[in-house]
């Protein structure tokens, strides 16, 4: 169920000054128009104007009516349902992870290169033994000797 609070405020009595207007109908229709703005900003929307009786005391004993302009504004009034379904509602959905670029250019993972087979050192001849493990490690391709 949809439910509203209102708001009724009085209606102008007098016309605002502004650059431009300069008849009474104008700055009255000026004042009116800068408070629905001003409302209108703070989430208030304008429903009607309307013309009630007030009775007021006059003197010691007496009593008139006067006659009130107001304007009734409205705006929705949101239940503790209602917050929760527009917190839910701001939840991130699931964004589609971005697919890989196509090209030559793959790339291992370091644990899959830590876990991968290491190739047996190959056979060095006794005058090469003197080389260093790292040498061997860098270079895959057997070393042929100068025959020179």
């Amino acid at each position: 169920m949809t439910r509203y609070e209102y708001k009724i405020v009085p209606a102008p009595q007098k016309g605002t000054k502004a650059k431009g207007v300069k008849t009474p109908e104008g700055r009255f229709a000026m004042s009116i128009e800068q408070l629905l703005n001003q409302l209108g900003q703070e989430g208030w929307e304008y429903q009607r104007a309307e013309l009630l009786p007030s009775e007021e005391r006059t003197g010691l004993t007496g009593s008139t009516v006067n006659w009130r302009n107001v304007l009734v504004f409205r705006r929705l009034l949101l239940t503790d349902a209602d917050l929760e379904t527009a917190k839910q509602d701001d939840t991130p959905q699931d964004v589609p992870l971005a697919q890989p670029i196509p090209g030559p250019v793959s790339v291992a993972a370091p644990a899959a290169i830590a876990e991968a087979p290491q190739d047996p050192p190959l056979s060095l001849k006794p005058a090469d033994a003197a080389k260093s493990d790292d040498a061997a490690d860098t270079d895959d391709t057997p070393e042929v000797a100068d025959k020179s």
